[in-house]
């Protein structure tokens, strides 16, 4: 069964995005890609992947755009005098015999690319499914609820919630409020490697191929 790209926004930024990225993609043996980079003076996030995965199915491909701001995407392309084209972006999406494509966002759900388009908008010309990432925080609520929100409204497909890092228990209320599945809690860790992402991925791997049978087979019978 050939898979959707499932895409890996959150609802904000530094909520653990490559880190849940760097997991799903170890669970379904995936290929890797992040088409905007915005900001690389400490490494990008696709050679994050590539120190973090143990497998060796996975391919990673190159950003469409790779820019040396740590900013929204309209700003860093701005200084660069670029602006960022999503009919460019969708033409170079990645096809190989690896069905499996893991796309990883920048910033929340609603960053801005250039003067009209957004990352939902990225999302929802790639049709993909949407995985949202929730750090949990002071205000996490708030954001995620706002993310869940903006999907209903624009019709995303959103797989469910992977939520990051611990701090009060409320995360079976955000899947309450929102209807949308949890995947995932990652505990937080001081040692994120190989071996912490290889553990997590293993543990949602069956459950996460359920999941996407699941919306597959109920998708195809509509």
């Amino acid at each position: 069964m050939n898979m959707q790209p499932i895409f890996i926004t959150g609802i904000g930024t530094n909520v653990g995005k490559t880190i849940v990225s760097a997991i799903v993609t170890e669970a379904l043996h995936a290929n890797y890609w992040k088409p905007i980079q915005a900001g690389f003076e400490d490494g990008t996030d696709a050679l994050q992947i590539v120190n973090l995965i143990s497998n060796t199915a996975t391919a990673i491909f190159p950003e469409v755009y790779k820019l040396q701001m740590p900013a929204s995407p309209h700003i860093a392309a701005r200084t660069e005098q670029l602006q960022i084209n999503l009919n460019h972006i969708i033409n170079q999406q990645p096809q190989t015999s690896n069905s499996k494509l893991v796309i990883e966002g920048a910033g929340g759900i609603l960053v801005p690319l250039n003067d009209q388009e957004f990352i939902i908008d990225l999302i929802e010309q790639l049709q993909a499914k949407a995985i949202l990432v929730s750090r949990n925080y002071l205000g996490s609520i708030n954001h995620s609820l706002l993310t869940a929100a903006i999907c209903k409204q624009r019709n995303i497909d959103v797989l469910g919630w992977i939520f990051n890092d611990t701090y009060l228990d409320y995360e079976d209320e955000i899947v309450q409020w929102t209807g949308y599945p949890k995947i995932a809690s990652i505990p937080f860790t001081k040692c994120i490697n190989k071996t912490f992402i290889l553990q997590q991925a293993n543990e949602i791997r069956l459950s996460l191929q359920q999941l996407i049978y699941d919306k597959a087979s109920t998708q195809k019978n509509i």
